[in-house]
């Protein structure tokens, strides 16, 4: 057994091995030392190995699938070793084979996969001038190619995908790019050749050329989706006819997201990770897990096709105003078709994802009788693209049970009345109780031993039995069989044969079964790729749907879309941060355009400034969804890209320091945007000193307005790059207003034009909790700072214009703390408290009173 199973691990070196051994999946050596700390199972022993102890775990068979859950979310991949000869004539071991290898980009398993989130594959090669990347939905088929001309696009399409699995070849020069991800796979180079991936795709999609596919000009994609072929291929071990086309990822047809925007802008994670209070939770109103999968797959790549959107607007709002809830409600009891397509193909679906089909088939007339109530294109198109299958709803609801079990194993899944030869058989074995009731009061009469009675278990079979006391009038014909403490069993010649009648009867039914549930797979196969392109409609229907409820419940509004270089609201809204609130939201308005193309954004900390221009980004995006936004009367241009540069933290794995970061992402932003692009940028320069900091961001906003011209949102705390406004026609100033009163702040939130007055940044630090001691000192060393001389010379030099200091916009005092001494502070050096008395020591309090004003 040690031989065989070494043999077959040998040809899987890299994955834990499940070697079935009776009701028990079994891993030995390092695998199972490995499989005991992953899964947390008993690791034992059995037998020696060179005088050493073979280390042992397993699993039960059939609780593998939580275990496997387990092992694919650590990245792990696991081959399935199953007993494939019969114990009856093998001599030695059973002979054993790998029947399929779970990874983390090839689980089709409904207990594998998390329902509402893409599980892809994907594969990388190349190097920093150009990358090839192929990823591939096994569970969907969807397979796209592209190519990316730089380490930060490869990043933001990483991150946008999130892969499960990724694939890259031996000698990969950009490793230290992707070696901190889960679920690296290296893979041979010969894998990853343009020539034979080239081959391999037309083999798979029966083609000729890949030309009418429109990839062939992309020979690094090309190579990289081979790779992926071939990794589906030896691990699927079947054919793969869900996998028919290949498609080109078009990168001018989406605005572009960088990988620091998806992450500040908190599209489906949010900064700690989760999915809680994100721009996904808040818009996900769908009714089915491939609806929410493919909403994902949208707010990562908006698109730009204006016709295209302003169809999905048209539907929205004929929604809004028909009978939507119908169409959700119907959506709903369909469920999730998209994936259990998959399981179809690869033949690997269980009786329930037949039973699911059924359901979804029978309920798609009474969706096209919804769908015909609505006269907007989009929604007729895919009306037009769900077909009807009257034949396979026949097949499927004469074939399946009710309520079928989870797998065929032990039968049950067929329905009576769909083979005779199987409700035969089914009969024979059944009738078997009936059988047994006759023949027991047969014997009964016969015999007359009222203690008599003929029963069945699956370890003795049939039997008569008798009390030990009446056992002694038994007849002649009646064969002992089993004696027990208080009875004796026993046999007769029509008993047996009656045994092997039934016996034989259940194992031909359960056989039978098995052939008609796999012929079903033959049955469904022509209609897959009808089924495929209508699952893919009824997922975008969903979509719809669920942008129609949040326009309702969110009270979203209509934007325009234009081609004018111009972005502007009223009354415009965070869309998450206002369901998390509970006091009310303040709308606020934005006007961008040719003429006004930055805002300079100024105001306290807490005041708002980040929430304005996060809402700004998520309004737009949303508008290139095809959904409404939470603002009114939004009219949004051409936008190419969307930037941010907001918040930074160290990356040391890299050795990035904050203001490392914080300038890399800066520079990924003036080398990358355009006149259309809309960048958001918070606080640039805070991490390092006074001077180098606003020279940086004076240079930074200057450059965004004078040479890219940008949409520009720069929120900042240095005053004196307010003084912009003076020097270049684009720029406005804005602040986030707040009130004073007693020391304290209160934070208004309204967007009123101009600069702030000041930072306020005592106040937040006092309502943050910092020590009342701490926050006096400091009042009073801002006192001295700002009473102290004001720089000379403003630091911030212009190529067109020197800035000066306005009444509106103070000059930032000098940062450097000298010792200087205080009237106030000698006088109380000079004190002894004690040797006061109570009139003296009111006089002093006046008298430091007189001293702190002068």
């Amino acid at each position: 057994m040690m031989r065989q199973y070494l043999a077959i691990k040998a040809q899987h070196p890299n994955i834990l091995l499940f070697y079935r051994m009776g009701d028990f999946y079994e891993l030995f050596y390092d695998d199972a030392k490995r499989a005991a700390e992953l899964l947390d199972i008993s690791l034992t022993a059995r037998g020696k190995s060179g005088g050493d102890p073979i280390p042992m775990a397993g699993v039960p068979y059939h609780a593998v699938e939580s275990y496997l859950a387990r092992l694919v979310k650590m990245g792990e991949s696991v081959a399935i070793c199953e007993q494939v000869g019969d114990p009856a004539t093998s001599k030695g071991p059973v002979e054993r084979r790998v029947q399929r290898i779970v990874t983390p980009g090839t689980v089709t398993d409904e207990a594998l996969l998390e329902e509402r989130r893409d599980n892809i594959l994907a594969a990388v090669c190349g190097h920093s001038m150009q990358y090839g990347l192929a990823t591939l939905d096994i569970t969907s088929g969807r397979f796209l190619v592209s190519e990316c001309d730089s380490d930060e696009q490869l990043l933001a399409e990483l991150q946008r995908l999130n892969p499960a699995e990724l694939l890259y070849p031996e000698g990969f020069e950009s490793l230290p790019l992707i070696d901190q991800r889960k679920g690296l796979r290296r893979r041979p180079e010969w894998e990853f050749d343009p020539d034979s991936a080239t081959e391999q795709l037309n083999a798979q999609f029966n083609t000729a050329t890949l030309d009418g596919f429109g990839v062939s000009d992309l020979s690094k994609g090309l190579g990289a989706a081979g790779c992926v072929l071939q990794y589906v291929k030896d691990t699927q071990r079947t054919a793969l006819p869900h996998i028919r086309q290949i498609q080109k990822e078009q990168q001018n047809t989406r605005i572009q997201l960088d990988a620091a925007t998806r992450r500040n802008l908190e599209l489906t994670h949010n900064l700690s990770g989760g999915q809680e209070n994100t721009l996904f939770s808040v818009l996900d109103a769908t009714s089915t897990a491939m609806g929410s999968r493919l909403l994902q797959r949208y707010l990562h790549a908006p698109i730009t096709d204006h016709h295209e959107l302003v169809q999905r607007q048209d539907a929205i709002e004929a929604l809004t105003q028909g009978d939507a809830d119908a169409v959700r409600d119907t959506l709903k009891a369909i469920g999730d078709i998209e994936r259990i397509m998959a399981r179809l193909a690869l033949r690997s679906a269980r009786p329930r994802d037949f039973s699911r089909l059924r359901q979804a088939l029978n309920l798609l007339p009474e969706l096209q009788q919804t769908l015909a109530r609505f006269e907007t294109p989009l929604l007729q198109q895919l009306a037009d693209r769900i077909d009807e299958y009257p034949e396979l709803q026949a097949l499927l609801n004469r074939a399946i049970v009710d309520n079928p079990p989870v797998v065929i194993r032990d039968g049950g899944v067929i329905a009576p009345g769909y083979n005779a030869e199987l409700d035969e058989l089914r009969e024979l074995s059944q009738g078997a109780t009936d059988y047994l009731d006759a023949m027991e009061q047969r014997e009964r009469e016969r015999t007359g031993i009222a203690t008599l009675k003929v029963g069945y278990n699956r370890v003795h079979g049939f039997f008569i039995e008798i009390s030990r006391a009446a056992s002694g009038n038994a007849p002649a014909e009646y064969i002992r069989r089993q004696t027990l403490k208080n009875t004796e069993r026993f046999i007769t010649p029509e008993l047996k044969e009656h045994e092997d009648k039934v016996l034989t009867s259940q194992s031909r039914a359960l056989a039978l079964e098995k052939q008609l549930y796999d012929a079903l797979f033959d049955d469904i196969a022509p209609h897959l790729n009808s089924l495929i392109d209508s699952a893919a409609s009824l997922a975008k229907l969903d979509v719809i749907c669920g942008f129609a409820e949040r326009a309702v419940s969110l009270d979203l509004y209509r934007p325009t879309l234009t081609q004018n270089r111009e972005i502007r609201y009223q009354a415009g809204r965070h869309p998450v941060v206002e369901q998390v609130m509970k006091d009310p939201f303040i709308a606020n308005p934005l006007t961008l355009n040719e003429s006004q193309s930055m805002l300079v954004i100024t105001g306290p900390n807490m005041g708002g400034k980040s929430t304005y221009m996060r809402q700004t980004a998520l309004i737009v995006l949303m508008a290139y969804l095809g959904c409404f936004v939470p603002a009114e009367q939004a009219v949004i241009g051409k936008v190419d890209r969307i930037f941010t540069r907001i918040g930074a933290s160290d990356d040391l794995a890299s050795g990035r320091s904050t203001f490392m970061v914080e300038m890399t992402e800066t520079a990924n932003i003036l080398h990358n945007a355009t006149e259309h692009s809309l960048v958001l940028m918070d606080e640039i320069g805070r991490g390092t000193s006074t001077y180098d900091g606003l020279s940086l961001a004076w240079a930074c906003a200057s450059y965004l307005a004078r040479e890219l011209q940008a949409y520009a949102l720069f929120a900042t705390h240095y005053f004196e790059l307010t003084q912009l406004a003076d020097s270049v026609d684009t720029v406005v100033n804005v602040h986030l207003d707040a009130v004073e009163h007693d020391e304290t702040i209160r934070f208004m939130h309204t967007v009123e034009q101009g600069a702030a007055s000041k930072s306020y940044g005592l106040q937040v630090a006092q309502l943050a909790g910092v020590p009342k001691t701490v926050i006096q000192a400091a009042r009073q060393k801002l006192h001295l700072l700002e009473n102290s001389k004001a720089m000379e010379n403003n630091p911030i030099g212009d190529a067109n214009t020197q800035p000066q200091a306005d009444s509106q916009t103070p000059a930032q005092a000098s940062l450097t703390f000298e010792d200087k001494p205080h009237p106030v502070l000698d006088a109380l050096d000079n004190l002894v408290p004690d040797e006061l008395s109570p009139r003296q020591a009111l006089d002093l309090l006046y008298t430091l009173k007189r001293l702190r004003q002068s």
